[in-house]
């Protein structure tokens, strides 16, 4: 039997980066930007759970000894504590768990799919029916969702860089002063290695101690903490690892320059959060009139490394990818592109 108590899951430190979006200032970003396009915001709005939030808490326990990031049991218990807080509470008169059924969670995923994208919703609908299917475990009853699927979410393809597109960021961060070098870095960075926003802010930068530095720059090698905090080895350029060193060089004259922290903000400011590093990202894009956010470098490296030619293991090992089926929707951005060249090479003395 759950154990009945209220205890909440810890919060976790987590900015939901939107494309189009820029997020509010904190400590560690460069300055307040002007929020672009508008979007309907995804994050649950009622989350107060009431007489439903004991197995909401044991749920997080199940969950946290998985190795999952924080991120990931975030959106999960947020999911959970919706569904409850803005159907359950709301719309029935249902007041403990075991008397919900498949049917609101159909209606509450019709609720879903006609205000938020069909991908947001599947990821709600999973996460609230994973929760249903534990908790009927734990209570030793039938799964009350039996057969229920998610919607279908197919989400479109990102489009990747152009030439012209890429040499236009590269000059808006020309220049020989510390921001200039500091977003050059960060833009070369991006585009040798498709890291993630999370594994370019976690960066460490020790010239004293090799062991406690996460760059080795002579070998172009870049140690990150992907999902769940597994560590890999990633690759650079040579144009990257330039840009890292003119950085370098300007950082070692900055007042925070004992940080552990590669990336360092202007004005002698700490380091850089993750939200800091995304509003540089766009505004610089801005700049320029190129559209563009973190993870958009991420499938431009894929679709890059793909179209070349490489092994498809070798992007996994590199992108910190456990299933093949990131490669099929990281590959999507220009796959048909990808096709129509690879027409002349393999019909050339068709007959």
């Amino acid at each position: 039997m759950v154990q009945k108590g209220h205890f909440d899951s810890p919060s976790h430190d987590v900015k939901r980066c939107i494309p189009g979006a820029v997020p509010a200032w904190d400590d560690g970003d460069e300055r307040k930007t002007i929020v672009g396009r508008r979007r309907r915001s995804s994050h649950p709005k009622q989350l107060d759970a009431g007489p439903f939030e004991a197995e909401v808490g044991s749920f997080w326990l199940h969950l946290a000894p998985e190795g999952k990031a924080g991120r990931t049991l975030d959106t999960y218990i947020k999911a959970v504590r919706w569904f409850a807080s803005a159907h359950l509470l709301r719309q029935t008169d249902k007041t403990r768990w075991e008397q919900v059924d498949r049917q609101d969670l159909q209606r509450w995923t019709v609720r879903l799919l006609g205000e938020y994208s069909a991908a947001y919703a599947s990821n709600q609908f999973r996460a609230v029916r994973l929760f249903l299917r534990w908790l009927a475990v734990e209570e030793d009853r039938p799964d009350p969702v039996p057969g229920l699927r998610a919607p279908k979410a197919e989400p479109g393809p990102v489009p990747v860089f152009s030439s012209e597109e890429l040499s236009a960021l590269r000059r808006a961060c020309q220049g020989r002063s510390f921001e200039s070098r500091r977003d050059a870095a960060i833009m070369e960075v991006l585009l040798a290695a498709g890291i993630r926003l999370s594994e370019l802010t976690g960066i460490g930068y020790d010239p004293g101690d090799p062991a406690r530095s996460d760059l080795r720059l002579l070998d172009r090698e870049i140690r990150v903490r992907g999902k769940a905090g597994r560590e890999r080895i990633v690759r650079i350029g040579f144009e990257a690892a330039r840009s890292l060193d003119r950085y370098i060089r300007v950082r070692a004259r900055h007042a925070q320059v004992y940080r552990p922290q590669l990336w360092l903000g202007v004005n002698n400011r700490g380091p850089m959060t993750a939200s800091g590093l995304y509003q540089v990202i766009v505004r610089r894009g801005r700049q320029c009139g190129v559209e563009v956010f973190p993870h958009r470098f991420r499938h431009h490296f894929s679709h890059t490394w793909l179209d070349r030619g490489g092994a498809e293991g070798d992007l996994m090992e590199l992108n910190g990818w456990t299933s093949p089926q990131m490669l099929r929707r990281y590959g999507a951005s220009a796959r048909s592109a990808r096709a129509r060249r690879s027409y002349d090479r393999v019909m050339e003395n068709a007959p």
